[in-house]
Protein backbone atom coordinates (compact mmCIF):
# COMPACT_ATOMS: atom_id res chain seq x y z
CA UNK A 1 0.00 0.00 0.00
CA UNK A 2 2.77 2.46 0.92
CA UNK A 3 4.61 1.69 -2.32
CA UNK A 4 1.49 2.53 -4.32
CA UNK A 5 0.98 5.73 -2.32
CA UNK A 6 4.52 6.79 -3.14
CA UNK A 7 3.88 6.10 -6.82
CA UNK A 8 0.91 8.46 -6.57
CA UNK A 9 3.18 11.06 -4.97
CA UNK A 10 5.59 10.74 -7.90
CA UNK A 11 2.67 11.32 -10.26
CA UNK A 12 1.82 14.54 -8.40
CA UNK A 13 5.41 15.71 -8.65
CA UNK A 14 5.68 15.07 -12.39
CA UNK A 15 2.35 16.80 -13.11
CA UNK A 16 2.56 20.00 -11.04
CA UNK A 17 2.33 22.05 -14.24
CA UNK A 18 -0.66 20.00 -15.48
CA UNK A 19 -4.14 19.12 -14.27
CA UNK A 20 -3.96 16.53 -11.47
CA UNK A 21 -7.00 14.27 -11.22
CA UNK A 22 -7.70 12.62 -7.88
CA UNK A 23 -9.26 9.73 -9.81
CA UNK A 24 -5.87 9.04 -11.42
CA UNK A 25 -4.07 9.20 -8.06
CA UNK A 26 -6.59 6.77 -6.61
CA UNK A 27 -6.12 4.45 -9.60
CA UNK A 28 -2.35 4.43 -9.06
CA UNK A 29 -2.83 3.73 -5.35
CA UNK A 30 -5.45 1.04 -6.19
CA UNK A 31 -8.08 2.56 -3.91
CA UNK A 32 -11.16 4.77 -4.08
CA UNK A 33 -10.98 8.56 -4.39
CA UNK A 34 -12.77 8.87 -1.05
CA UNK A 35 -10.29 6.65 0.75
CA UNK A 36 -7.28 8.20 -0.99
CA UNK A 37 -8.22 11.66 0.26
CA UNK A 38 -8.87 10.35 3.78
CA UNK A 39 -5.64 8.37 3.93
CA UNK A 40 -3.51 11.17 2.50
CA UNK A 41 -4.86 13.70 4.97
CA UNK A 42 -4.22 11.35 7.90
CA UNK A 43 -0.69 10.46 6.81
CA UNK A 44 0.42 13.90 5.61
CA UNK A 45 -1.35 16.06 8.19
CA UNK A 46 -2.75 18.39 5.50
CA UNK A 47 -5.46 17.97 2.84
CA UNK A 48 -4.40 16.67 -0.57
CA UNK A 49 -5.53 19.85 -2.35
CA UNK A 50 -3.50 22.00 0.04
CA UNK A 51 -0.38 19.89 -0.48
CA UNK A 52 -0.66 20.16 -4.26
CA UNK A 53 -1.25 23.92 -4.01
CA UNK A 54 1.78 24.41 -1.79
CA UNK A 55 4.03 22.26 -3.98
CA UNK A 56 3.00 24.23 -7.05
CA UNK A 57 3.68 27.54 -5.32
CA UNK A 58 7.04 26.22 -4.10
CA UNK A 59 8.15 25.39 -7.65
CA UNK A 60 6.55 28.59 -8.96
CA UNK A 61 8.54 30.55 -6.36
CA UNK A 62 11.80 29.15 -7.71
CA UNK A 63 10.78 30.15 -11.24
CA UNK A 64 9.83 33.65 -10.08
CA UNK A 65 13.30 34.16 -8.62
CA UNK A 66 15.01 32.64 -11.67
CA UNK A 67 13.45 35.29 -13.91
CA UNK A 68 13.40 33.16 -17.06
CA UNK A 69 9.62 33.45 -17.57
CA UNK A 70 7.20 36.34 -17.15
CA UNK A 71 5.00 36.29 -14.04
CA UNK A 72 1.92 35.72 -16.20
CA UNK A 73 3.58 32.75 -17.92
CA UNK A 74 4.36 31.24 -14.51
CA UNK A 75 0.81 31.88 -13.30
CA UNK A 76 -0.71 30.11 -16.31
CA UNK A 77 1.83 27.26 -16.11
CA UNK A 78 0.69 26.41 -12.57
CA UNK A 79 -3.03 26.64 -13.17
CA UNK A 80 -3.97 30.22 -12.28
CA UNK A 81 -6.44 32.01 -14.55
CA UNK A 82 -4.98 35.48 -13.99
CA UNK A 83 -1.91 37.23 -12.68
CA UNK A 84 -3.99 38.67 -9.82
CA UNK A 85 -5.14 35.23 -8.64
CA UNK A 86 -1.55 33.97 -8.77
CA UNK A 87 -0.28 37.00 -6.86
CA UNK A 88 -2.86 36.50 -4.08
CA UNK A 89 -2.00 32.81 -3.68
CA UNK A 90 1.73 33.57 -3.87
CA UNK A 91 1.49 36.22 -1.16
CA UNK A 92 -0.60 33.95 1.08
CA UNK A 93 2.10 31.30 1.07
CA UNK A 94 5.30 33.32 0.77
CA UNK A 95 4.32 36.55 2.56
CA UNK A 96 5.38 38.66 -0.42
CA UNK A 97 4.01 39.24 -3.92
CA UNK A 98 5.76 37.63 -6.92
CA UNK A 99 6.78 40.96 -8.44
CA UNK A 100 8.40 42.17 -5.23
CA UNK A 101 10.00 38.77 -4.64
CA UNK A 102 11.64 38.96 -8.06
CA UNK A 103 12.83 42.55 -7.57
CA UNK A 104 14.43 42.05 -4.16
CA UNK A 105 15.30 38.36 -4.33
CA UNK A 106 13.14 37.60 -1.27
CA UNK A 107 13.40 34.50 0.90
CA UNK A 108 10.44 32.24 0.18
CA UNK A 109 8.60 29.43 1.93
CA UNK A 110 8.98 25.85 0.74
CA UNK A 111 6.69 22.81 0.89
CA UNK A 112 9.00 19.77 0.79
CA UNK A 113 8.17 16.75 -1.35
CA UNK A 114 6.47 14.05 0.66
CA UNK A 115 6.96 10.31 0.61
CA UNK A 116 5.61 7.72 2.99
CA UNK A 117 7.41 4.96 4.88
CA UNK A 118 6.37 2.56 7.58
CA UNK A 119 7.78 3.06 11.08
CA UNK A 120 7.09 0.32 13.59
CA UNK A 121 6.77 1.70 17.09
CA UNK A 122 6.20 -0.28 20.28
CA UNK A 123 4.70 -3.73 20.49
CA UNK A 124 1.01 -3.01 21.17
CA UNK A 125 -1.67 -4.36 18.84
CA UNK A 126 -4.85 -2.61 17.74
CA UNK A 127 -8.07 -4.26 18.97
CA UNK A 128 -10.70 -4.41 16.23
CA UNK A 129 -13.54 -6.46 14.78
CA UNK A 130 -15.37 -6.31 11.45
CA UNK A 131 -19.17 -6.15 11.63
CA UNK A 132 -21.88 -6.47 8.96
CA UNK A 133 -24.82 -4.24 9.87
CA UNK A 134 -28.22 -3.81 8.25
CA UNK A 135 -29.62 -0.35 7.56
CA UNK A 136 -30.20 1.52 10.81
CA UNK A 137 -31.19 4.92 12.13
CA UNK A 138 -29.46 7.35 14.49
CA UNK A 139 -31.95 9.39 16.51
CA UNK A 140 -31.11 12.31 18.79
CA UNK A 141 -30.07 15.94 18.50
CA UNK A 142 -28.03 17.39 15.64
CA UNK A 143 -25.75 20.43 15.27
CA UNK A 144 -23.35 21.76 12.64
CA UNK A 145 -19.96 22.19 14.33
CA UNK A 146 -16.34 22.91 13.33
CA UNK A 147 -13.81 20.09 13.17
CA UNK A 148 -11.17 20.12 15.93
CA UNK A 149 -8.26 17.68 15.59
CA UNK A 150 -6.75 17.97 19.07
CA UNK A 151 -8.17 18.87 22.47
CA UNK A 152 -11.76 19.50 23.50
CA UNK A 153 -14.22 20.69 20.86
CA UNK A 154 -15.94 23.69 22.53
CA UNK A 155 -18.82 23.76 20.03
CA UNK A 156 -19.71 20.13 20.75
CA UNK A 157 -19.36 20.60 24.51
CA UNK A 158 -21.67 23.65 24.41
CA UNK A 159 -24.16 21.81 22.21
CA UNK A 160 -24.39 18.81 24.55
CA UNK A 161 -24.79 21.05 27.60
CA UNK A 162 -27.64 22.82 25.85
CA UNK A 163 -29.59 19.62 25.20
CA UNK A 164 -30.49 19.14 28.86
CA UNK A 165 -30.42 16.00 30.99
CA UNK A 166 -34.11 15.23 30.61
CA UNK A 167 -33.85 15.13 26.82
CA UNK A 168 -30.63 13.10 26.96
CA UNK A 169 -32.38 10.52 29.16
CA UNK A 170 -35.27 10.33 26.67
CA UNK A 171 -32.79 9.80 23.84
CA UNK A 172 -30.91 7.07 25.74
CA UNK A 173 -34.14 5.17 26.39
CA UNK A 174 -34.59 4.75 22.61
CA UNK A 175 -31.39 2.69 22.25
CA UNK A 176 -32.18 -0.87 21.17
CA UNK A 177 -29.14 -2.16 19.22
CA UNK A 178 -25.35 -2.01 18.93
CA UNK A 179 -23.59 0.22 19.70
CA UNK A 180 -25.77 0.57 22.79
CA UNK A 181 -26.41 3.82 24.65
CA UNK A 182 -25.51 7.40 23.76
CA UNK A 183 -23.13 7.77 20.82
CA UNK A 184 -21.42 10.62 18.97
CA UNK A 185 -21.89 10.56 15.21
CA UNK A 186 -19.89 12.62 12.71
CA UNK A 187 -21.35 12.93 9.21
CA UNK A 188 -21.17 15.12 6.11
CA UNK A 189 -17.58 16.18 6.71
CA UNK A 190 -15.65 18.30 4.24
CA UNK A 191 -13.51 16.00 2.09
CA UNK A 192 -10.36 17.86 3.11
CA UNK A 193 -10.86 17.12 6.83
CA UNK A 194 -9.11 20.43 7.47
CA UNK A 195 -9.19 21.99 10.94
CA UNK A 196 -12.17 24.32 11.25
CA UNK A 197 -14.22 22.83 8.41
CA UNK A 198 -17.73 21.88 9.47
CA UNK A 199 -19.52 18.58 10.05
CA UNK A 200 -22.93 17.32 11.15
CA UNK A 201 -22.71 16.10 14.74
CA UNK A 202 -25.40 13.87 16.24
CA UNK A 203 -25.70 13.17 19.97
CA UNK A 204 -28.03 10.20 19.85
CA UNK A 205 -28.58 6.45 19.78
CA UNK A 206 -28.94 3.64 17.25
CA UNK A 207 -32.57 2.53 17.23
CA UNK A 208 -35.52 1.02 15.39
CA UNK A 209 -37.92 3.22 17.39
CA UNK A 210 -40.08 5.94 15.86
CA UNK A 211 -38.48 9.38 15.73
CA UNK A 212 -39.91 11.83 18.31
CA UNK A 213 -41.07 15.10 16.77
CA UNK A 214 -38.50 17.17 18.69
CA UNK A 215 -35.52 15.04 17.58
CA UNK A 216 -33.37 14.61 14.48
CA UNK A 217 -32.69 11.37 12.60
CA UNK A 218 -30.01 10.01 10.26
CA UNK A 219 -30.64 6.88 8.19
CA UNK A 220 -27.47 4.84 7.58
CA UNK A 221 -27.35 2.31 4.76
CA UNK A 222 -26.38 -1.32 5.32
CA UNK A 223 -22.73 -2.19 5.06
CA UNK A 224 -19.48 -3.30 6.67
CA UNK A 225 -17.98 -1.56 9.71
CA UNK A 226 -14.56 -1.84 11.33
CA UNK A 227 -14.95 -1.41 15.09
CA UNK A 228 -11.90 -0.33 17.10
CA UNK A 229 -11.57 -0.46 20.89
CA UNK A 230 -9.44 1.97 22.87
CA UNK A 231 -8.96 3.46 26.32
CA UNK A 232 -6.87 6.29 27.71
CA UNK A 233 -6.79 9.97 28.64
CA UNK A 234 -9.77 11.98 27.44
CA UNK A 235 -9.99 13.44 24.79
CA UNK A 236 -6.48 12.75 23.47
CA UNK A 237 -6.80 8.96 23.31
CA UNK A 238 -9.96 9.22 21.20
CA UNK A 239 -8.46 11.67 18.74
CA UNK A 240 -5.28 9.59 18.46
CA UNK A 241 -7.47 6.55 17.74
CA UNK A 242 -8.76 8.19 14.54
CA UNK A 243 -5.18 8.97 13.53
CA UNK A 244 -3.93 5.44 14.26
CA UNK A 245 -6.75 3.82 12.30
CA UNK A 246 -5.74 5.68 9.14
CA UNK A 247 -1.97 5.72 9.59
CA UNK A 248 -1.52 2.17 10.92
CA UNK A 249 -4.56 -0.07 10.39
CA UNK A 250 -5.65 0.82 6.86
CA UNK A 251 -2.14 0.57 5.29
CA UNK A 252 -1.78 -2.91 6.85
CA UNK A 253 -5.21 -4.41 6.12
CA UNK A 254 -7.25 -5.21 2.96
CA UNK A 255 -9.92 -2.58 3.63
CA UNK A 256 -10.61 0.98 2.59
CA UNK A 257 -12.95 3.56 4.07
CA UNK A 258 -16.26 4.22 2.31
CA UNK A 259 -18.66 7.18 2.54
CA UNK A 260 -20.75 7.17 5.67
CA UNK A 261 -20.92 8.50 9.22
CA UNK A 262 -18.29 7.71 11.83
CA UNK A 263 -19.62 6.58 15.19
CA UNK A 264 -17.94 6.95 18.55
CA UNK A 265 -19.21 5.19 21.69
CA UNK A 266 -17.59 6.62 24.82
CA UNK A 267 -17.80 6.08 28.55
CA UNK A 268 -15.96 8.56 30.79
CA UNK A 269 -14.55 8.07 34.28
CA UNK A 270 -16.19 10.02 37.10
CA UNK A 271 -13.61 12.81 36.86
CA UNK A 272 -13.91 12.84 33.01
CA UNK A 273 -10.14 12.37 32.55
CA UNK A 274 -10.22 8.79 31.20
CA UNK A 275 -12.35 7.18 28.50
CA UNK A 276 -13.28 3.74 27.23
CA UNK A 277 -14.27 3.89 23.59
CA UNK A 278 -15.39 2.09 20.44
CA UNK A 279 -14.91 3.76 17.07
CA UNK A 280 -17.08 2.50 14.19
CA UNK A 281 -15.70 3.30 10.70
CA UNK A 282 -17.60 2.35 7.50
CA UNK A 283 -15.31 0.19 5.34
CA UNK A 284 -15.28 -2.07 2.31
CA UNK A 285 -12.91 -4.87 1.46
CA UNK A 286 -10.30 -4.25 -1.25
CA UNK A 287 -8.69 -6.67 -3.66
CA UNK A 288 -5.56 -8.21 -2.15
Amino acid sequence: MLERLNQAMEHIESHLDQRIEVSELARIAVTSEYHFRRLFSALAGIPLSEYIRRRRLTIAGAEVLAGERTLLEIAVRYGYTSGEAFARAFRTMHGVGPGEARRIGASLQSQPRMSFRLIVEGSSSMQYKVVEKEEFRVVGKKARVPLVHEGMNPAIADFIRGIGQETIQRIEQLSDQQPEGIISVSDNLDESRAEGTELDYYHGVVTHAAVPKDMDALTVRAGTWAVFENSGPFPQALQYLWRDVFTQWFPSNPYQSRPGPEILWTRLSQDATHAEAELWIPVERTAV
